[in-house]
């Protein structure tokens, strides 16, 4: 019987690399030359360092940037509140990882209520599909990823 596991994972090593890119790109921009900016990479976060409540916005506009174009789901991350210490300016992205109870209900309801001929059960941080044909399990991918669940998920252990 074909089953399949929705999760939520990210690949931190990559968000370290979008950091690193990040950097790279506030040190040639000509809008943040002779300005204190700074992105800090302290694992499973980023903080963002910066002289505006503005700038702050355009940096995370551009780590955003490099976490597309490293295949990393915008959804995946959560922006803090903005701190301010006098001129210093400072945020905290973090990134969410593991589908929380009430987002897997969601999830198994949005499966049950299409009428697909498939099992849907929540086990631990991940739902497990499972059902007859292959084609219901790919019809269910289709419909999670076009549902608006603010969380990004990925599809593995895909068998037969």
């Amino acid at each position: 019987m074909p089953s399949m596991d929705i999760v939520s994972e990210i690949n931190l090593e990559e968000v370290r690399n979008a950091t690193d890119n990040a950097t790279r790109e506030l040190s040639t921009r000509f809008d943040f030359r002779g300005v204190d900016a700074s992105f800090t990479w302290k694992s499973p976060a980023v903080t963002m360092k910066g002289d505006a409540d503005a700038r702050l916005k355009q940096m995370a506009d551009m780590l955003r940037a490099q976490l597309a174009k490293r295949h990393i789901d915008a959804k995946a991350l959560t922006l803090g509140a903005v701190e301010s210490s006098g001129r210093n300016f400072s945020q905290v992205v973090t990134f969410k990882e593991g589908i929380e109870q009430p987002v897997a209900k969601k999830v198994v309801k949005l499966i049950k209520d299409s009428k697909l001929k498939v099992q849907a059960s929540i086990q631990g941080e991940q739902v497990r599909v499972t059902g007859k044909k292959r084609d219901d399990l790919q019809a269910v991918m289709k419909l999670v990823r076009e549902a608006e669940l603010e969380q990004s998920f990925q599809f593995n252990n895909f068998r037969d």
